[in-house]
């Protein structure tokens, strides 16, 4: 198990990945898996308790902000590239 926890961090330095997130993950993935259906329990299967109530709301407004502050010079190297002329 250790090796192959080895090759797997080995593989994410090559890659220039991040730890933190995979670790975030790790750790808030099951408290997720537990707490969402019962969100929706509580809801009667609504979906909408999300955006509906301020603090949900406010948290995801807030993770779609932060989505696009971290994309966007992706976005704009990308186009830089896309619109220089070869010649």
């Amino acid at each position: 198990m250790v090796a192959v926890f080895g090759v797997i961090g080995y593989a994410f330095i090559k890659l220039g990945c991040e730890p933190a997130p995979l670790l975030l993950g790790l750790i808030l993935g099951p408290m997720m898996e537990e707490n969402l259906p019962r969100a929706l329990l509580l809801s009667r299967g609504t979906w909408s308790v999300f955006v509906t109530r301020p603090i949900s709301a406010g948290l995801l407004i807030a993770c779609a902000l932060l989505l696009v502050i971290v994309l966007m010079p992706a976005v704009r190297s990308k186009r830089a590239e896309a619109f220089v002329e070869e010649g």
